[in-house]
């Protein structure tokens, strides 16, 4: 750390900052120089995941998209230095995207939250159908469009994976956690007994597939029911999303489970079998992990 903080004082100075820049340089590499020692983590062995989880660690305690941005970029420009001077053998953030400054994200719910929208008991045999696709969606972090759109046959390995056909009509495979393979195997035995000629999984009670538009509203009615905000289908997949980044840090993974091909560009993105995804699923996702040595994701 005092290393690191000399080569700050050297950096500054070679820059020639304004004072303002220079307090602003300060706070923002000291603040990350004390979440590593925070965090009990050698300067060294800082990581692309390590840098993802200070950026969380800053939304956490309320830094807007725009001080992000800045503390970002301060730290860029420092490891920038730091290579170029032979400090460091690798700068990792070289790599690291800043949040757009007018980029809104969906909410994303706690675990608690998750939970208590998720608890209702089944009744009906929509309830079950809904129990079922809600269950899928949190699991394996679906967009509302690929989970209408998934079947029986899509499933493998006793519904331990998915097949999803995404955006551009790219298939990828996704881990179905064990709350969300409860809830299709239950869903399943209710749908069979009313329906059994069709592959799509969630149908209506006559067999057709349900839409989009119909889930959407379900979905927002079971919320309030269950004395919650107006829940969307599309804050469950960030939810997913954001409890396993909080979790693994693995900003790579997340990209493939959620399909995001779009940001190969910037260098994070990286091609996982699905094997791989398993076993990080199984280590972060709350309603992935297991119970025993039995239960295999």
């Amino acid at each position: 750390m005092d290393e690191l903080k000399k080569s700050l004082k050297d950096f500054l100075r070679v820059k020639n900052y304004s004072d303002h820049t220079i307090s602003n340089y300060e706070r923002d590499v000291n603040r990350f120089l004390e979440y590593l020692s925070d965090q009990e983590i050698d300067p060294d062995d800082i990581s692309t995941s390590i840098i993802t989880r200070w950026i969380i660690f800053l939304r956490k305690n309320g830094l807007g998209n725009r001080s992000i941005q800045r503390n970002i970029s301060s730290l860029k420009n420092f490891y920038k230095f730091l290579f170029k001077s032979r400090a460091v053998d690798t700068n990792h953030f070289e790599s690291v995207q800043s949040p757009k400054t007018g980029e809104t994200l969906p909410k994303a719910l706690t675990p608690e939250e998750v939970e208590k929208l998720l608890s209702f008991k089944p009744k009906t045999f929509s309830d079950s159908r809904d129990k079922a696709f809600l269950e899928l969606l949190y699991s394996s972090g679906l967009r509302v469009s690929e989970a209408i759109n998934v079947n029986i046959s899509s499933f493998e390995s006793d519904l331990n994976f998915v097949k999803v056909l995404g955006k551009g009509n790219k298939e990828r495979i996704l881990p179905v956690g064990r709350y969300a393979r409860d809830a299709i195997f239950k869903w399943l035995e209710t749908r069979n007994e009313n329906i059994s000629n069709t592959d799509a999984l969630f149908t209506n009670r006559y067999g057709k597939r349900i839409s989009v538009r119909a889930m959407q509203q379900r979905i927002y009615r079971i919320s309030i029911v269950q004395g919650m905000s107006p829940v969307s289908p599309h804050m469950l997949r960030h939810s997913f999303a954001t409890h396993i980044l909080e979790s693994s840090g693995d900003l790579r993974s997340i990209q493939e489970m959620l399909g995001h091909s779009s940001l190969s560009t910037t260098q994070i993105y990286t091609k996982l079998n699905f094997q791989q995804l398993a076993k990080i699923y199984d280590k972060s996702h709350p309603h992935g992990k297991k119970e025993n040595k039995t239960n295999n994701i």
